[in-house]
């Protein structure tokens, strides 16, 4: 039999008087204090890991559960939606900033090009005086609204008779050449201020300095520009439309509303 040990009783080879076995030898020696309060900092700091692993292990084992795993999933992707949307918002929004305020090239104006370009103008009519058949001076802008054509080196009869056809009683028609007899030969009568067939009002003016086309920013004629130019003026003396060649009324007839 194991005899007694300074252990309490226990045997030093593995037996006890109890049958009981041994502590592990890796635990070394245990010596228990008379007072049991000496182990209470050892106590706490057991405690408190117990608690930290028991916690976590609790913790986890929940945020593992199959159901846990399902709901993480759907509020990521619940999330990431947003986000994703808010993204995106933010770039377009900070894209078109960049885009508006990007200096582009000059647009060009958009023209028709015609063998009659009617332009809009906003500019006044300015108070040139001409002489009329008569030889009294006569201001262009004297009776309004008018449709005024400059016919100084064209064969403009039809036109004439055709556009004193086609305004309204109120709106004058008025033609511009360079000489009386030029007046008379562009197919206008030579007559003053006496109204017209129908009711209409023509007056056939001629500019002896020549020069009433640049006064008015009219292309120059050539030699052998056979067409009128023409500009419709509303009543408050404003240029509305500008046709630099033409040789039929057809160029104007939708512009006649605007005077």
């Amino acid at each position: 039999m194991a005899g007694p040990s300074d252990n309490g009783g226990w045997s030093s080879e593995g037996g006890s008087a109890d049958d009981l076995p041994d502590l592990p030898e890796e635990w070394g020696v245990i010596v228990i204090p008379d007072d049991l309060s000496e182990l209470d900092d050892e106590v706490e700091a057991i405690r408190a890991e117990l608690r930290l692993t028991d916690e976590s292990t609790r913790w986890s084992r929940f945020a593992n559960r199959p159901a846990m795993r399902r709901v993480r999933r759907i509020a990521s992707t619940g999330l990431r939606a947003p986000v994703l949307i808010i993204s995106m918002a933010v770039l377009v929004t900070v894209a078109s900033l960049f885009a508006s305020a990007w200096p582009g090239p000059p647009r060009q104006p958009a023209t028709q090009r015609t063998a009659a370009t009617a332009e809009a103008r906003s500019t006044v009519l300015p108070a040139l005086e001409l002489v009329g058949t008569d030889g009294q001076t006569v201001p262009l802008n004297g009776r309004l609204p008018a449709v005024i054509l400059f016919v100084e080196k064209c064969d403009c009869a039809t036109l004439v008779s055709d556009t004193v056809a086609a305004v309204r009683p109120e709106i004058a028609v008025l033609t511009v050449a360079g000489s009386a007899a030029a007046a008379t030969a562009a197919g206008t009568p030579p007559t003053g201020a006496t109204p017209q067939a129908q009711g209409k009002y023509v007056r056939s003016l001629h500019d002896p300095a020549g020069n009433v086309r640049d006064q008015l920013g009219l292309p120059a004629l050539t030699q052998t520009d056979d067409t009128a130019a023409i500009l419709l003026v509303d009543k408050s003396g404003h240029i509305a439309i500008k046709v630099d060649r033409t040789k039929s009324v057809d160029s104007i007839r939708h512009h006649l509303a605007r005077i």
